[in-house]
């Protein structure tokens, strides 16, 4: 088959998306399928044999909320061409606009490169814009993967706001509507976890029959136990991207406050290099000592990373399968999650980690505790975490079942919907 894949951003480094579609790639193009990923920046890291067409994502906010001016590194005149100019005034406006402007951007390069040599499919990986219901009317098949809707977002932004202005400003930044009206045009819904999937029919009015389970893999080759690595005494990693509430940060930073000044822990956090919250927050507990924040790894100094702590934390509020849990296990390394989402899917409470009420940092310290105090349990715990991704998840596997839903497969396996238990 020819498949062209959608990513608007393509991060391997926070956010799980640009890692999601580097190994489903890889796997489709081991398969002997030809893989093109049309990709805004940051572009994913691809295998020979899977062709990157990069688009220009200008990505207006990420320049607000880095404190650049909005012509940083491009030319002036660039801002003034229409869907520039839009962006930049949606944005300015308080609206999250880069996923409905790179749909657009994509759906030109789709039907450039579809004019060369047709696809057989386009996978959109949590776009959902108008620039896909072009696509679609190209005549093309399209599947598309939501690893959660952004309802979940704009909810929690809206509870946690201080005034009805700050909560209208959260229900215009999230599209939200765009990808409701979207969805119901696509051939073939994909969520990465039952739990997922139910969300995912829920937010866009939808049969959970029309939303197919294919469960994210673990690439157990490159993420595995080191052995010439020895684990550091009191370290705990944080994967993720701190700035995001549905990641949970600031009940991290309460538990270790929690832990009291003379507990021997040291939170690292592997984040976006322009997180300016979060830091802040741990000066403001006297935490900035314990916990230090690192910028986007390679995937090598990811691994270590893994294999350095003696625990991850994920203490997300919501979460559609959370891959750093993963990979952390495949690392033999012991993880304290919440009970949202896939983790308790992913996590086995009791054997392979252990799973805490969302929201709470009492009992989240209390869990970080208990695995730190018990060598044997975080040992234990390691090797069953190990054994468990090795022989339940597989990107191969991933590859298998989208293919499946590619060639218009309706009937999605009872496997699928499983918990991989």
């Amino acid at each position: 088959m020819r498949i062209c894949f959608l990513l608007h951003e393509g991060s391997m480094y926070s956010g799980g998306q640009g890692v999601y579609a580097s190994n489903l790639c890889r796997e489709l193009a081991e398969l002997g399928h030809e893989v093109h990923v049309v990709a805004g920046p940051p572009y994913p890291d691809l295998v020979d044999g899977v062709t990157l067409h990069k688009l220009r994502n200008y990505n207006y906010h990420r320049l607000l909320a880095t404190g650049r001016r909005f012509f940083y590194g491009r030319p002036p005149l660039d801002a003034f061409r229409i869907l520039n100019l839009g962006e930049l005034v949606t944005t300015r406006l308080g609206m999250y606009s880069v996923m409905g402007a790179f749909s657009i951007r994509a759906f030109e390069r789709v039907r450039e490169l579809h004019k060369e040599r047709p696809f057989d499919v386009v996978h959109d990986n949590q776009v959902l814009g108008y620039g896909t219901l072009l696509i679609r009317l190209l005549g093309l098949r399209v599947v598309a993967t939501v690893h959660h809707p952004l309802d979940v977002d704009r909810d929690n932004r809206i509870r946690e706001a201080n005034s009805l202005s700050e909560q209208v400003r959260a229900a215009m930044f999230y599209p939200f509507f765009m990808q409701r009206i979207v969805s119901r045009s696509v051939d073939q819904l994909v969520a990465v976890s039952p739990t997922a999937a139910r969300s995912v029919a829920r937010a866009f009015g939808l049969p959970a029959s029309q939303v197919a389970v294919v469960w994210n893999g673990v690439d157990t080759s490159t993420f595995r136990r080191l052995p010439n690595i020895e684990r550091e005494s009191g370290r705990i990693l944080f994967v993720g991207d701190s700035e995001d509430r549905n990641k949970g940060f600031s009940y991290l930073l309460s538990a270790l406050h929690d832990l009291g000044p003379f507990a021997p822990v040291r939170v690292v956090v592997v984040q976006r290099s322009w997180a300016k919250k979060a830091p802040a927050m741990a000066r403001e507990l006297g935490l900035e000592d314990k916990v230090t924040f690192i910028d986007s790894l390679s995937i090598d100094e990811l691994v270590r990373e893994y294999n350095r702590a003696e625990l991850l934390v994920s203490p997300s509020l919501y979460e559609g399968f959370g891959l750093p849990a993963a990979e952390a296990q495949a690392c033999g390394t012991p993880v304290v999650a919440t009970s949202v989402g896939a983790f308790p899917e992913i996590v086995q409470d009791g054997e392979t980690g252990r799973i805490v009420p969302p929201g709470e940092a009492e009992p989240l310290a209390r869990a970080i505790r208990a695995l730190l105090d018990d060598d044997m349990l975080r040992d234990s715990m390691g090797k069953a975490g190990e054994r468990r991704i090795r022989d339940r998840f597989s990107w191969r596997r991933t590859a298998e079942q989208m293919i499946e839903l590619y060639q218009g497969e309706e009937a999605v396996p009872a496997e699928f919907l499983e918990a991989a238990s």
